[in-house]
């Protein structure tokens, strides 16, 4: 990220890192456990012959204590008989109507898919017995104006095991603190083209990774349930809160639209060319419906307020587009934890001794999520940053024209003109990869797609021909391996090498005689 912000220079005025859209979900971990709400039944004394009257009125009590704040507000409350309703706009829309500085805007009840328990009879005692199965339900959504969080959104399925999904954005929260610090600023929907003091602004937004998140989204879930210790007094349990996904956003402050507009397009096409992946789409309008095949994709989806290029794999994504004329913005959304690593004790001793483990969706480890986006962040635009590099190709090309030395193993030159070669270095700087990195199982997958179903004998030797062929890279310095994984990233030489790869095999013989001079 530095290497592209100093060669635009004065053009970007300030960078703004930190948490967009938050989405976290609060789940009654007891319940979810093997015979945990037989168990809860047995204490709350409630036989099992009894048991679909128990969890119809303990639902309907939950429906009305839930909705009661509504009625004693006098707040709007609605119906909404499809769930693909926008509740956001509704809410927006209620709110410019009634207007609320604090507390409660509105409500909506819809019946949405959930997992709930059922009593399932049986002839076999071994089958009999209560589980959990997909079902739908009432699910009762609060809009609110947070006294900290700002515009957030809260969701309770209000049947057993009264799951809690709560929504809210940090730069919301941003403006919020920035009122209070009495530093002014120009807002444009959640981004902010202008500034007073942008080292307070990103001050602001660090501290929020220093939130007591089960204190904080637990008050919230209460307003939500309030009868939720009266009804766990037998078996008392709290929610386990954990992050379902997680927007973070880095935003570079263009001194004008006119700076940005001129530069975008550039970076556009940097980004679909070089940053290859197997599908490009144009979206105009509506959503397009389907199924995509394959992990790994990208979008280019034109846009009301700009363009935005996407980049997508394993559930996780990373998106660029330009904001309110004058932002550009490099996104990271994580909804898959799995491809990470946290430092931590193990779970079940937490003084025991550090390692690297995988991340967990748990709020606990949300500070790590935030490091490994930012990350993320950085290196895609690090590799953004090549579109103004001035290093000659000849230079580039060259340094990888000759055999090197690792350790005591020679290694052969890379040739920029074998497909074989070409490929590699395709695959390796797709734009997907600057979320977690790439593995030799994602080569396998792109350059030998057959592979998986070959015999064993054969996928170990394809694995092993990748393996070679990662090691190469290494040795030429144009990969290197994130500790303590299995995953691999570019490097700055990397990055160089493929742009200027991409650029010379893209353009003609016209345009670079015409450059040249």
């Amino acid at each position: 990220m530095k290497s592209f912000i100093a060669r635009l220079g004065s053009q970007v005025t300030a960078v703004l890192s930190g948490f967009d859209r938050l989405v976290f979900r609060g789940t009654l971990l007891p319940l979810m456990q093997q015979y945990g709400m037989f168990r809860f039944l047995e204490r709350a004394g409630v036989r099992l012959l009894g048991f679909k009257d128990y969890v119809l009125s303990t639902s309907e009590r939950v429906k009305a204590a839930a909705l009661e704040e509504t009625r004693k507000l006098d707040r709007p409350q609605m119906y909404l008989h499809s769930s693909k309703t926008s509740k956001e706009d509704l809410a927006r829309k209620l709110l410019a109507q009634h207007p609320v500085k604090e507390g409660l805007v509105c409500a909506f009840t819809t019946v949405e898919p959930c997992m709930s328990f059922e009593y399932h009879k049986s002839q076999d005692r071994r089958e009999r017995g209560l589980r959990l199965a997909p079902r739908k339900c009432l699910h009762v959504y609060k809009y609110f104006q947070h006294p900290r969080f700002g515009f957030i959104n809260a969701r309770l399925q209000t049947w057993f095991p009264f799951n809690i999904q709560i929504c809210l954005n940090g730069r919301e929260w941003l403006a919020r603190d920035l009122i209070a610090k009495g530093s002014a600023f120009k807002r444009a929907d959640n981004a902010f083209p202008r500034l007073e003091d942008p080292r307070l602004a990103q001050r602001l937004m660090d501290r929020q990774l220093r939130t007591d998140w089960p204190e904080a989204l637990s008050r919230i879930a209460r307003s939500m349930n309030p009868l939720h210790r009266e009804i766990f007094e037998p078996y008392p349990m709290d929610y386990y809160w954990s992050a379902y996904q997680t927007e973070w956003a880095t935003d570079l402050l263009f001194r004008d639209p006119a700076t940005l507009a001129k530069l975008y397009p550039t970076l556009v096409r940097h980004a679909m060319l070089h940053f290859k992946s197997p599908d490009v789409m144009r979206f105009l309008g509506r959503k397009a419906n389907g199924h995509f095949i394959g992990e790994i994709t990208t979008s280019f989806k034109d846009r009301a307020e700009g363009v935005r290029v996407k980049h997508w794999v394993r559930g996780n994504s990373i998106k660029m587009y330009d904001k309110a004329a004058s932002i550009l913005r490099v996104e990271t959304t994580i909804a898959r934890t799995q491809d990470f690593k946290v430092f931590r004790p193990p779970h079940k001793d937490p003084q025991g001794k550090l390692d690297w483990k995988p991340l967990r969706k748990g709020v606990a480890d949300l500070h790590r999520r935030a490091e490994v986006s930012q990350r993320s962040n950085e290196r895609y635009l690090e590799a953004l940053a090549t579109v103004e590099d001035r290093t000659p190709c000849s230079e580039v090309f060259d340094a990888v024209a000759k055999p090197v030395l690792d350790g005591k193993r020679r290694w052969r030159p890379l040739r920029i003109g074998d497909p074989a070669d070409v490929a590699l270095l395709a695959a390796v700087s797709r734009g997907e990869f600057a979320v977690s990195g790439f593995r030799n199982r994602d080569l396998r997958r792109i350059l030998h797609p057959k592979s998986a179903k070959l015999d064993a004998a054969e996928q170990k030797r394809v694995a092993a021909k990748v393996g070679r062929q990662i090691r190469l890279l290494r040795a030429h310095g144009l990969i290197r391996k994130v500790q303590k994984t299995h995953r691999y990233v570019l490097t700055s030489k990397g990055t160089i090498l493929a742009a200027a790869l991409w650029a010379t095999r893209d353009a003609n013989l016209k345009k670079l005689v015409s450059e040249a001079a």
